[in-house]
């Protein structure tokens, strides 16, 4: 989650809402005006795998970390917003991780998170 932090309050973008899952993460974000959909996903992709091998033993044995691509989805309207959202939030609750999403510590829905959970900046992003 610090990746995330990290790079939301450089307003490299706006974050949303956002679910860490053990194998997978879903985001829902607006980047920055000068910033690419393509480079905000580098960002996380990128500072997360540097952290990963900053962290690794150098006895562990290193692998592929992500995809290659990703899946992306423009939002429509209000109400695919919301669809999105709550598909994002009840993620850790359809895989049975939790009983409820504000149970699951990696995830907007938990107010208590690091990235400042379902109160995480709204709204338009400036250009640096």
């Amino acid at each position: 989650m610090d990746v995330l932090v990290h790079y939301r309050e450089q307003k490299k973008y706006v974050l949303h809402e956002y679910v860490i899952m053990p194998d997978h993460l879903h985001l829902l974000l607006t980047p920055a005006g000068d910033i690419a959909l393509e480079r905000a996903m580098q960002l996380v992709k990128g500072g997360f795998s540097y952290r990963l091998g900053k962290a690794a033993s150098a006895k562990m044995k290193r692998g592929l970390v992500w995809q290659e691509s990703f899946t992306n989805h423009r939002i429509r309207d209000e109400q695919d917003y919301a669809h999105h959202a709550e598909y994002i939030r009840m993620n850790p609750v359809r895989a049975r991780l939790v009983d409820a999403p504000h149970l699951y510590p990696y995830s907007s829905a938990n107010a208590g998170t690091a990235a400042g959970g379902r109160a995480a900046i709204y709204g338009r992003v400036e250009a640096s």
